[in-house]
C-alpha cells in the first residue's frame, strides 16, 4: 500500500544517523512499547530475537537515548520511545496496512444510513472512529460557503422546534431546538421571516455578526418571543468563526480502558482538558483541511498537547472535486495503534466525504 502520511513538523535525528544494529533495535522498541506501554530491557530484546549481548544492547540504546529518541521512566528501568522517537518512527519506520473487509462494510454501512445528513454522518463518523479506533472521536464540522436558500422554523410540539435551513448547494440542514413556554405559531412565524429575508443569498459567515447586530436595533419591532427564537437559531447553526463552529467529540470513556494511561490518572486528566479545548482543538484539525493524507501530532509539538503527551491522528474530508469540508481525527495517548488508527481514520475520512458529497 503507497504511504498516506504527510508529517508534521519533526527536528527529530534522521534514520541516516542509525546504523543498521541501532535501527533494528529502535524499531523493535518502539513496536514493543506501543503493544505494551511498558519500557522495553536489553535482556528482553536479547530473548526477542535480537542476536547480541545484552551489554551490547545497552550500549546501543544508550546512544539512541543520547540522541533523544528514547527515555527511561527511572534509572532502573527499561527504554521507551520519546515523542521525538515516536516521530522518527512514524515517519521512517512504521508499517501502515489497511482497513480490514469487515470494518470497510461497518463504516459504509453506519455511515450511508445518515445519507447527506449533515448532523447525523458527523456524529455517527465520530461514534465510529471511537469505537474502532479505541481513542475519543473528533469532527470539526464544515465552513458553510454555500448561500442560504431557504430558512423557516417548524413546531414539532408545544415546547421543540425544527429549524431548517437549506442552502443553495443542494445541502439540507436541520437542528432541533427547545422553545419557550407559550411561543406562538405567529412568532415563530415572525422569527422565519425574519432570517429568510436577512439570510438568502448570503452564507452564515457573511450574515451572522450584521444579523445580531440588526436585531438588537429591531426588538422593539419584533416579538420578544420571536427575537429570543432568532438568536437560539443562529447559536444553533453555528457555522461562523472557530469559536462557533461544532467540535464532536465521541469515545472519552475509550481513553480510561488501557491500563497503562488509566494507572496515570494526572496524565488521563490532562488529556480530557485538551479535550476542552475547543478553539485550540478546532484551530489544529483546521490545519489538517490543507493536507493531502493524515497528518499525525504527537505530545510537544503542538502547544495544546506539550503537558498532556497526547496524540491525534487526523484527515480532512473533502468531496469528490477535492473541495475540503472539514476534518476527523482520533486523539489519544502517544501510544496509539498508529499502524490501525491511521488507514481507520484515512478510510473514514473518505466515506465521510462522498457521503457528504452525495
Amino acid at each position: 500500500m503507497s504511504s498516506i502520511l504527510t508529517s508534521g513538523p519533526s527536528r527529530t535525528p534522521s534514520l541516516t544517523d542509525l546504523d543498521d544494529r541501532a535501527r533494528d533495535i529502535f524499531r523493535r522498541i518502539v513496536e514493543s512499547y506501543l503493544e505494551t506501554g511498558e519500557p522495553v530491557g536489553s535482556r528482553t530484546l536479547s530473548r526477542g530475537g535480537v542476536q547480541l549481548s545484552p551489554a551490547s544492547i545497552r550500549n546501543t540504546m544508550q546512544d539512541l537515548a543520547v540522541l533523544g529518541l528514547l527515555d527511561s521512566p527511572h534509572t532502573s528501568a527499561g527504554r521507551m520511545p520519546t515523542h521525538a522517537g515516536l516521530r522518527l518512527f512514524v515517519d521512517g519506520l512504521l508499517e501502515v496496512g489497511d482497513v480490514g473487509e469487515s470494518e470497510r462494510r461497518e463504516i459504509d454501512a453506519r455511515l450511508s444510513v445518515h445519507g447527506r445528513n449533515f448532523d447525523e454522518a458527523l456524529n455517527e463518523a465520530s461514534s465510529i472512529l471511537s469505537g474502532l479506533a479505541g481513542g475519543a472521536g473528533m469532527v470539526v464540522s464544515p465552513v458553510r460557503e454555500a448561500g442560504v436558500k431557504h430558512v423557516e422554523f417548524v413546531a414539532l410540539g408545544p415546547d421543540q422546534a425544527l429549524a431548517v435551513m437549506v442552502f443553495e448547494d443542494g445541502q439540507v440542514e436541520n437542528r432541533l431546538m427547545r422553545l419557550s413556554p407559550g411561543l406562538t405559531p405567529s412568532a415563530l412565524q415572525e422569527a422565519s421571516n425574519f432570517l429568510a429575508a436577512r439570510l438568502r443569498g448570503r452564507t452564515l459567515v457573511q450574515a451572522q455578526a450584521e444579523i445580531r447586530t440588526e436585531l438588537q436595533q429591531a426588538r422593539s419591532e419584533l416579538n420578544q418571543a420571536a427575537a429570543r427564537l432568532v438568536e437560539d437559531g443562529l447559536a444553533a447553526w453555528g457555522g461562523g468563526e472557530d469559536a462557533e463552529r461544532a467540535l464532536i467529540v465521541r469515545g472519552r470513556a475509550n481513553l480510561l480502558n488501557d491500563p497503562a494511561t488509566a494507572g496515570d490518572l494526572a496524565r488521563v486528566q490532562r488529556l480530557f482538558d485538551d479535550l476542552e479545548q475547543k478553539e485550540q482543538l478546532i484551530g489544529l484539525l483546521d490545519g489538517v483541511r490543507d493536507a493531502q493524507g493524515v497528518r499525525i501530532f504527537i505530545g510537544a509539538e503542538t502547544r495544546l498537547f506539550s503537558l498532556s503527551g497526547s496524540a491525534v491522528i487526523a484527515a480532512p474530508y473533502m468531496t469528490g472535486r477535492q473541495k475540503v469540508l472539514g476534518a476527523i481525527g482520533v486523539i489519544g495517548p502517544a501510544r496509539l495503534n498508529y499502524a490501525r488508527v491511521i488507514p481507520l481514520v484515512d478510510y473514514t475520512a473518505r466515506v465521510l466525504g462522498r457521503m457528504l458529497d452525495g
